[in-house]
């Protein structure tokens, strides 16, 4: 069977996209876990039993709760400065009175990444770490099953209110007498979101029908989304957070009784980055205030010291003593001791007894070989001094030695507390190896599938012929299979871990082996055919002489060399570094290009020139395997041998000879304006001067300036109708920019009221939709009606313009100029390199995938998760709908991948001076590029896994890569649908 090169790289990119997602299905792991809920409420363990006979101690039930009822006021976001800094002097008087005079003890709570919200909130009901697997999960969360806080509680009888974030509703499904979740997606709501929480407040305080109350606030995370920490919106905000928590503390006050007191405990889930996002592991986004208020402590004198730092885990251990309930089986937390300080030695080493016990146990459940554990064998340790302490306190002894004995015992506990939860939180997962290998192997062999058939594919023909069912081969075919199904049920029958791979039914499992076999057997029929081509004398020596230009050499050594610095997590960090390097050098290496082409080469003789012709019309002919895009390189290689008559005149060989210097300069003005990265990502760049509250003016010149110039250079391949579109469309983009307060009309004055901007969004989707159904029906009639090359392209750019008016949308005003730069690089490329220079696809193609990438960084994207903009994908929507704001997320942050990838179809497609298996050959060496970082990628992961950095650095990155190989697929797709007719085309 005969497969167009497009077909075939995009049949591959599928294929390797069904092994990422099995790879990370594997590599992302199911954390450790204890037994089931349902068994969590074994009998607690007895005081240590002290030494000799005749004494037994007689408590061996659960301490009794030290609290009445306990408020947990959780605002989204909240970071620890600003309740320690200068924004809690400023904003939250009565909450900084309460930490620095009140009866109160203060924290700093540290979160293990991803910093989003529903791993958080696991974290903290569970005292667990949950699996990176989360941050992908987050949009809809299922049922928690694991032993938690809330399930004990309700178990225990405890009555539980909820409002807030509905992502508890789905987690803690049927365990809130009463609740009213408000959706998280919608980030521009600022203020009914919150306001939905606190309009049952007065009635639920003057109520005594509840046990634990629990409260999530969302506003202030809306707003960093938006708007980014440092906005004049955040201080309101904590001034509103601070006037609730003064009603809650103060109505607790009156009505404590004498038995028991009440406890509120104030806490972030995450904090927040300076771009306002999360998700990551910067010190704004791990680092959140805990504050727990109650009569029980004692008041402070003193102005409060630097809060000491405790884990977001140790939160569930200490409200399951201070609730009187089982700590949770699966909880690597500490207790926070200062919370029960206030009672007797021998309470409070019952405490640390129990926690240290919980821990131990769970060591012993997922470590094979506990007992030489460190933690373990200091907790026998503190256990065995216990027993001592009891016995003397039996012995009713009630001298110093027995207050000294007990400090003692209690520092030894705490030593072994935080040695166990080292270890636990070490081992927090466990990897699915089965997947994680079949999925690399699926990988690879696309990888070397691709790089076998790179001679085939990048030939004039671009098309080969694929053998479906080789002779040779279908015996090993069969063999493979089975031997892969044999190896398949001894893993899946031996493994003592659960596997996915190994979960999926029969015929799912012998498809995806007879998949493996197959690529297996095509690799070893590519290679085979190579072996016989390589034995055939070259018919025509001009080919074996071809050199390598100073282009292919630099786009073989920065594709090894970008490959190289993924197995460093510094480079991973800060690899905008390497594309900005990379294109940067790009540009000196085709300035070098037009200045030999300009000058060095003006007075060629002509006789050579006969004789270059003369050879490329003879490899022409004979060869369809070693040339790529032939007439293009034919024209090249002439044009580099001919005259300068035919090249560029006047002045507009001045402006190429300027172009890559123009380009330099832009892509120079793009890294001032979005910091990146991790080292660097702190300070002040042209993007945050833009938008402090101080430079509205100034962002909204820029804006309504980058629009108009939008406009001037998308417009000129378009019909009359999309240019009336997308003027009045990009209006709109002000328009809505204008009504959500980020810029502001000649006439607008400070007093207007914020909107959702919904309107002004949904007109421009009106006008997007309508220049993209526009260019769809050319393309339609170009396909289907007539052969009409003019039409196709026309078609063609105006869904680009669809798409860079979508794009002008989703980006946040002061990144309006990334855009502006995007196009005026790339038209100046298209007039003053590409078509002079007369690249051939392959390279052009790789050119564009290099700028792709870059632009990708100079969005202000990272490879962290942190940077990727969520208020992008509720543009234009009154409510969370899951698949257009995934849809308008995804496309935000790859705007410039995919806009330039979007670009090399535009232009392969339009210039009819090209071979017709140009769209092919981009078609496929797209498909290459993204294939093969993504699979040395999946290798260096692999052999990474238990690196310091993995789920920090190496993890999120990993996440990205299988992303944009989803996104490069339905990329070949559409390069292999507008290349339909070139079968028939390539016979002429």
């Amino acid at each position: 069977m005969r497969l167009r090169s497009g077909v075939f790289a995009s049949f591959c990119l599928l294929v390797q996209a069904l092994g990422v997602a099995l790879f990370l299905r594997g590599f992302f792991p199911v954390p450790v876990r204890s037994l089931p809920r349902r068994e969590a409420r074994a009998d607690p363990p007895a005081e240590p039993a002290p030494p000799g006979t005749g004494m037994v101690s007689n408590w061996t039930k659960i301490p009794p709760p030290l609290f009445k009822k306990v408020v947990i006021v959780l605002i989204d976001a909240l970071r620890e400065d600003f309740v320690f800094g200068s924004k809690g002097k400023q904003f939250m008087p009565y909450t900084t009175q309460v930490v620095e005079k009140g009866t109160s003890y203060s924290f700093i709570a540290e979160a293990k990444p991803p910093t989003v919200t529903m791993p958080r909130i696991k974290a903290l009901m569970t005292g667990s770490i949950p699996g990176f697997i989360d941050v992908v999960v987050n949009l809809n969360s299922p049922a928690l099953l694991d032993d938690n806080l809330i399930w004990q509680a309700k178990t225990a009888g405890k009555r539980i209110i909820f409002y807030g974030d509905d992502t508890w509703v789905k987690l803690f499904p049927k365990h809130f007498v009463e609740y009213d979740g408000t959706t998280s997606f919608f980030v521009s709501d600022f203020t009914e979101v919150d306001d939905n929480v606190t309009r049952h407040l007065d009635r639920v305080l003057k109520r005594e029908d509840w046990d634990l109350l629990i409260l999530h606030y969302l506003g202030l995370d809306h707003i960093g989304h938006m708007t980014g920490p440092n906005s004049p919106l955040v201080g309101p905000k904590l001034r509103e957070m601070d006037n609730i928590l003064k009603k809650i503390h103060i109505s607790l006050l009156s009505k404590e009784e004498a038995s028991l007191p009440n406890l509120l405990v104030v806490c972030g889930d995450h904090g927040m980055s300076e771009t306002g996002s999360h998700g990551g592991s910067s010190e704004g986004e791990v680092h959140t205030p805990l504050l727990f208020i109650s009569s029980a402590f004692e008041k402070r004198s003193g102005p409060l010291a630097q809060p000491e730092r405790v884990q977001q885990t140790d939160l569930a251990s200490t409200l399951a003593i201070g609730l009187g309930l089982p700590i949770s089986r699966n909880s690597v937390g500490n207790l926070i001791l200062p919370v029960v300080g206030g009672k007797t030695m021998r309470e409070q080493l019952r405490f640390v007894h129990l926690n240290g016990f919980q821990l131990s146990r769970l060591l012993q459940e997922n470590t094979p070989a506990y007992e030489k554990d460190p933690g373990y064998e200091h907790f026998k340790i503190a256990e065995k001094s216990h027993g001592n302490w009891i016995k003397l306190y039996l012995e009713g002894n009630n001298s110093e030695i027995l207050l000294n004995l007990g400090k003692k015992v209690l520092k030894l506990y705490l030593e072994a507390l935080k040695t166990l939860s080292s270890s636990l939180s070490k081992q927090v997962a466990q990897y699915d190896m089965y997947s994680m290998m079949v999925g690399t192997v699926i990988i690879m062999e696309v990888l070397l599938l691709l790089l076998l058939s790179v001679p085939k594919a990048l030939s004039k023909r671009a098309e080969f012929e694929v053998p479906l069912s080789p002779p040779l081969f279908s015996l090993l075919f069969y063999l493979m299979c089975l031997m892969l199904c044999a190896v398949h049920v001894i893993v899946c029958t031996s493994a003592e871990s659960l596997c996915y791979f190994c979960s999926m039914s029969w015929l799912t499992a012998v498809g995806v082996m007879m998949l493996i076999s197959a690529l297996m057997c095509g690799i070893l029929s590519a290679i085979a055919k190579s072996f016989e081509n390589s034995r055939l004398p070259l018919k025509n020596p001009a080919i074996s002489s071809s050199s390598w230009s100073e282009i292919d050499v630099l786009i073989l050594a920065g594709t090894i060399g970008h490959i190289l610095s993924l197995g460093a997590s510094s480079f991973i960090e800060e690899e905008h570094q390497t594309w900005y390097f990379l294109i940067n050098t790009l540009c000196l290496v085709l300035c070098q290009e037009l200045c030999r082409n300009n000058f060095l080469l003006k007075e060629c003789d002509p006789q050579h020139s006969t004789n270059v012709k003369q050879n490329f019309d003879s490899m022409g002919e004979t060869s369809e395997c070693k040339n790529i895009d032939i007439p293009a390189a034919i024209n090249s290689k002439l044009g580099k041998a001919a005259s300068s008559s035919e090249f560029i005149k006047g002045s507009d060989k001045w402006i190429s000879l300027a172009t890559p210097w123009i380009i330099l300069i832009c892509c120079r003005l793009l890294r001032s304006l979005n910091q990146t990265g991790v080292q660097w990502a702190h300070r002040p760049d042209f993007g945050h001067w833009l938008t402090s509250s101080e430079h509205k003016f100034e962002l909204s010149f820029l804006a309504a300036v980058s629009l108009l110039l939008i406009f001037f250079l998308v417009q000129r391949r378009c019909s009359l109708v999309s240019k009336i579109a997308m003027a009045l469309g990009l209006l709109g983009v002000y328009s809505y920019r204008a009504a959500i307060g980020n810029v502001t009309f000649p006439w607008q004055h400070g007093g207007k009221d914020i909107s959702k901007g919904i309107t002004e969004a949904r007109f421009v989707y009106v006008f997007v939709l309508g220049i993209v159904f526009t260019g769809t029906k050319d393309l339609l009639k170009s396909q289907v009606i007539s052969a009409d090359s003019s039409m196709k392209s026309t078609g063609l750019w105006e869904v680009y313009s669809g798409l860079v008016l979508l794009a002008a949308l989703l980006f946040r005003p002061h990144n309006l100029p990334v855009l502006v730069f995007c196009l005026l690089i790339q038209t100046m490329m298209t007039k003053y390199i590409w078509r002079p220079l007369k690249f051939d696809a392959a390279q052009i193609t790789i050119m564009h995938y290099w700028f792709g990438q870059a632009f990708f960084y100079f969005q202000g994207n990272s490879n962290g998760i942190a940077t990727v903009d969520v208020s992008a994908g509720f543009v234009g929507l009154d409510s969370y709908v899951e698949i257009p704001a995934i849809f308008l997320t995804a496309f935000a942050t790859y705007a410039g991948p995919f806009l330039w990838a979007i670009h090399l179809l535009c232009y392969l497609s339009s210039e009819v001076s090209r071979n017709s298996a140009a769209v092919g050959h981009g078609c496929f060496c797209y498909a290459l590029m993204r294939s093969i970082p993504v699979a040395i990628y999946v290798v260096l992961v692999t052999g990474l896994r238990y690196h310091l950095f993995i789920w920090s650095v190496f993890s999120p990155k990993l996440l990205y890569e299988g992303v944009h190989v989803f996104i490069t697929a339905a990329v070949c797709l559409f390069f292999t649908a507008m290349d339909q007719n070139h079968s028939y085309r390539v016979q002429d």
